[in-house]
């Protein structure tokens, strides 16, 4: 367990940005290269688009592969993060279209959660761990705050309606809600939104040791406001669409304001978190994990 009191080194910060087809081909963003990565993992949703943002490269990866061709549990989520990792990035912003789970929240609003509950169903590998390495990485507060204050920052500039902070409901999908399950997560969670694509992705990004924010796109009442039509794909649409401006320029506003070095612990949370015997982890495995948590593998 990581000493609250112990300072870790500075890392040069480099922003990664995962999300829909509208955050891998923005206006005024000069593209740099393609990145058609491989990994242990197998393949990521698709190439990794590289641009260049107030002089810093910025990686962008389009989480259900341009088209939008994987469902939430098809996403490779263990490639996906892994190639963020092997080009460097440090920081990660999530962006995901949800439903809302409270009435103070209306369609086009922005929210920056800051906790999650897990209700995906165990089809989506979520760990980089196993095979000969048992690690625990703590995620108690999945989100980074650090990059949490840097969204709202970017958000609020762009004079979007942010909401601070709430949990994000992750459901396996790829059908929306029963009007009794959204009902049941409102009464017993009182949630902020729900979404589909967040676990396991958070989880990973903890334990590659990337510091992971989402700025979440609210789009529609889920079923259980009974005011309102029922979420349909077409209304989801119709709000990312009409927000698609406001989104793209507060990740430009964000790529542009991040720090040039950051010493946050979650750059390091893996130190900690490997169990396993150093001499006793099978060598395919170290070899497979190298880009992860070789520095802790004295190599």
């Amino acid at each position: 367990m990581q000493n609250k009191n112990e300072t870790f080194p500075a890392k040069k910060v480099i922003l990664g940005v995962i999300g829909g087809s509208g955050v891998y081909k923005m206006d005024g963003v000069e593209y740099v290269r393609e990145h058609n990565i491989a990994t242990p993992y197998g393949a990521p949703s698709d190439c990794v688009m590289e641009a260049n943002i107030a002089g810093r490269p910025v990686f962008f990866l389009p989480r259900h592969g341009k088209g939008h061709r994987f469902t939430p549990s098809e996403v490779n989520y263990r490639a996906n993060i892994f190639a963020l990792k092997q080009l460097g990035v440090t920081h990660m912003l999530a962006v995901s279209a949800v439903g809302i789970m409270k009435e103070s929240i209306r369609p086009g609003d922005i929210v920056v959660p800051d906790q999650l509950f897990d209700r995906t169903r165990g089809h989506r590998p979520s760990t980089f761990f196993g095979d000969g390495i048992v690690g625990h990485v703590m995620f108690g507060d999945p989100f980074c705050d650090e990059m949490r204050g840097l969204i709202l920052k970017a958000a609020k500039a762009e004079r979007a309606t942010v909401h601070d902070g709430g949990t994000y409901v992750c459901m396996e999908g790829p059908a929306f809600s029963t009007r009794a399950e959204s009902e049941f997560y409102r009464r017993t969670l009182s949630p902020a939104v729900i979404g589909m694509t967040a676990i396991p992705e958070a989880k990973l990004a903890r334990e590659a040791e990337i510091c992971y924010g989402m700025l979440a796109l609210a789009t529609d009442y889920d079923c259980w406001n009974e005011a309102e039509d029922d979420v349909s794909v077409e209304a989801v649409l119709a709000v990312v669409r009409a927000n698609a401006t406001l989104a793209n320029n507060i990740i430009k506003r964000l790529a542009a304001s991040m720090p040039e070095h950051s010493k946050s612990e979650i750059l390091y949370a893996a130190k900690y978190a490997i169990m396993t015997d150093r001499s006793l982890i099978p060598a395919a495995a170290l070899q497979k994990t190298q880009t992860l948590w070789g520095q802790y593998f004295g190599k």
